[in-house]
């Protein structure tokens, strides 16, 4: 069966959201490189996924660091375990790398969710994309 990151690649290159769904927390909280405040819980980041998907091109995964880090939730954070997956796509035109954070709960699954990407104008082509699928889905008014 693998482990909650290997599902969680596996379903995010199948495009399968149910099976994404599976592997949140109720009250995950999604940090991205294009939102000051976090996406929280499941409705909202899954939400937020399907617009990823959508927007994002020749995704994949190019690699995978394991270990524990301090989480951003809470006054003092605390630990987790925690997976640091390495991606490549394409969002209109532009080539952008990133990582995704997940860290887990005692129960496996993924409670915080950090996105980094590069470069500068990778971040801009998706915040623009981003904004435009999350307002054509209605999970944020228009601007």
């Amino acid at each position: 069966m693998g482990t909650t990151a290997d599902r969680f690649k596996a379903a995010v290159e199948a495009a399968d959201l149910d099976a994404v769904e599976e592997l949140f927390t109720e009250d995950v909280r999604l940090y991205s490189p294009v939102k000051f405040t976090p996406f929280e819980g499941r409705p909202m980041v899954l939400g937020l996924f399907g617009v990823l998907l959508r927007t994002f091109e020749d995704f994949h995964y190019v690699g995978e660091l394991a270990g524990s880090a301090q989480t951003a939730a809470g006054p003092d954070g605390g630990s987790a375990d925690s997976t640091v997956l390495i991606f490549r796509a394409t969002v209109n035109g532009k080539q952008i790398h990133g990582i995704d954070l997940l860290q887990f709960d005692e129960a496996g699954r993924i409670k915080e969710f950090t996105v980094m990407v590069r470069p500068q104008s990778a971040v801009q082509a998706l915040g623009e994309a981003v904004l435009a699928g999350l307002v054509e889905d209605g999970l944020v008014p228009r601007p």
